[in-house]
């Protein structure tokens, strides 16, 4: 073969690959996805601080939702605005009581995954306050304070024991400063739509969790056939690993 015959074909095979590699490059486009998040009660927003930048830094465009907590309905209808809002696919990732709206609000063909962290994920007619009879009694329920209009929060002390035991004292006792107030009816709303029978779910399991039995956490991811993390943290392991945690929405996005 002489010289002229090679760089002819050498160029062919170059422009070829050229041609060819813009059409692989586009098949997982992060930023045609937004990842929504939504907190769970005794919480807000601020509570996915450690693992919003690292989701940032891959390119992802990321909402928190800032729950009213005012009702499962209308944690549901702040939740499906923002989902409304976004033009590509949604991964929806919910923590703790998060994982009830998620369930319910994740009705639209925009949603391309659940993530649930420490979540709870109730099947259709179930409530949070009887969905985990048949498991042993968190320690952290029991401290739960109510008030006279109806509303539950957590002590300081409390959340440093078992809500957020793994995290720096200082920085538990910032969060129950922030925490919103609960209402203690929203344990008796039953959940009317299961979002997870028709979507691809995450879970990630707190196996030190003092406010959602962990055994409970792995039933939940069971009967989902979720894709399934165990994390060795307390309640909040989006504060404690959020590299972990990010990893896993990372997983949603690229599937």
């Amino acid at each position: 073969m002489n010289k002229s015959v090679k760089r002819a074909l050498l160029a062919s095979a170059i422009l070829s690959a050229a041609a060819v590699a813009p059409a692989f490059a586009q098949t997982t486009p992060t930023n045609d996805v937004t990842v929504v998040l939504v907190h769970g009660a005794f919480a807000d927003g601020s509570s996915w601080g450690r693992v919003i930048p690292l989701l940032q830094a891959k390119g992802v465009k990321v909402i928190a939702v800032q729950n009213p907590l005012s009702s499962l309905a209308d944690d549901v209808t702040a939740a499906q605005r923002v989902i409304d809002a976004q033009t590509g696919k949604v991964v929806l990732v919910g923590h703790s009581w998060g994982g009830a709206v998620i369930t319910q609000a994740g009705v639209s063909d925009k949603i391309k995954a659940l993530v649930y962290v420490a979540a709870f994920a109730p099947s259709e007619g179930e409530a949070l306050g009887t969905v985990g009879k048949d498991y042993p009694l968190p320690p952290g329920i029991p401290t739960l304070k109510p008030d006279a209009g109806g509303y539950v929060t957590l002590s300081d002390e409390s959340y440093a024991t078992n809500f957020a035991q793994d995290l720096p004292a200082t920085t538990a006792k910032a969060m129950a400063a922030t925490q919103g107030l609960f209402p203690a009816k929203a344990f008796g709303e039953p959940i009317t739509f299961a979002a997870w029978k028709n979507k691809p779910n995450y879970y990630i399991v707190a196996s030190n969790d003092r406010m959602i039995d962990p055994g409970l956490e792995r039933d939940f991811a069971k009967k989902m056939h979720a894709i399934t993390t165990v994390l060795p943290t307390s309640h909040v392991p989006m504060l404690s690993r959020p590299k972990q945690v990010a990893d896993v929405i990372m997983a949603a996005v690229n599937r």
